[in-house]
């Protein structure tokens, strides 16, 4: 059983700013898997962090948990126009994956913000949870193991997924719909098919994208991904998530790419390449997937 003066100890690693970030995102992966409110408050603490990436990281955690403790921090988060873009858009996100539609009125609210990340991010959080809503229950489990912003589409065709996917006349919901599909498909046409993505006009669809690439970890998206990330025109949102997804397929050639870019200009880029060379080299050493634990606590 785990204590609270545990999660505590491992929430003083997240929480200061002079541990290294690999060791504090490590700890936020151990709350995350510990769960429950002492892991929410000790998360929920971190958002006036500088690095956005780390509180991108910790709204994305607080989503996937589940737990409706959160939500008054992610509404914060959400509301707070001082926060980076990509720190607010994860938090409406989270509201979204957390599937309370006690949420619904603050996300169809900023469902019309002025970064558009935000607004369409909040789109889709609005329209899973009226999914959920419709439909009485959750998509199911991830085969990745991770609440996604939209449920999987029933369609298992590559080719017509892919149409889908990179139909930019489409609703987002319906194209995120195909991504997640292509994803459980798996394999390296659904891997070239997502790849194709990244071409795409929304940054926030092409962040989603890494993301979901770096989930599948086909080498096939390898090129794609290191050409998102070296490109300086590309969103550093988008950049961001393409360095960490290179850092989870962990092939021969994502190294020297990573370690080019974690001197970058951008901050969260940097620190994206800094925290994926760390993964890179926990797959690579046959460890435990990443973050499975900084401290070794058992429930």
């Amino acid at each position: 059983m785990v204590t609270e003066q545990e999660v505590e100890a491992v929430g003083r690693t997240l929480l200061d700013a002079a541990q290294p970030l690999p060791a504090r995102f490590r700890a936020l992966f151990t709350l995350r898997n510990v769960g429950g409110r002492a892991a929410v408050r000790c998360i929920s603490r971190g958002f006036g962090d500088s690095s956005a990436l780390l509180k991108h990281e910790l709204a994305y955690c607080l989503g996937q948990m589940g737990d409706a403790a959160a939500i008054p921090a992610l509404l914060r988060v959400l509301q707070d126009p001082r926060q980076e873009p990509m720190v607010r858009h994860e938090a409406g996100e989270a509201l979204g994956a957390i599937g309370n539609p006690e949420v619904l009125d603050v996300l169809k609210r900023y469902s019309e913000d002025p970064v558009v990340e935000v607004a369409e991010t909040c789109q889709l959080a609005v329209q899973r949870l009226e999914w959920l809503q419709e439909h009485g229950e959750d998509p199911g489990a991830s085969p990745y193991l991770s609440v996604d912003p939209a449920p999987p589409a029933e369609e298992t065709d590559v080719a017509k997924l892919r149409e889908t996917l990179l139909d930019e006349s489409r609703p987002l919901f319906e194209r995120y719909r195909a991504m997640f599909a292509l994803r459980n498909v798996g394999g390296r046409e659904a891997a070239l098919a997502l790849a194709d993505g990244l071409r795409c006009g929304s940054a926030l669809f092409r962040h989603e994208i890494g993301y979901v690439l770096g989930q599948l970890r086909h080498e096939a998206s390898v090129p794609a991904l290191t050409a998102a990330l070296r490109s300086r025109a590309e969103s550093p949102m988008v950049r961001h998530e393409c360095a960490e997804a290179l850092g989870s397929i962990a092939r021969d050639g994502c190294l020297e790419t990573l370690r080019a870019f974690a001197r970058d200009a951008e901050r969260v880029v940097r620190e994206s390449c800094e925290v994926a060379l760390d993964m890179y080299h926990y797959e690579r050493g046959s460890q435990l997937q990443y973050a499975d634990g900084l401290c070794k606590l058992q429930a």
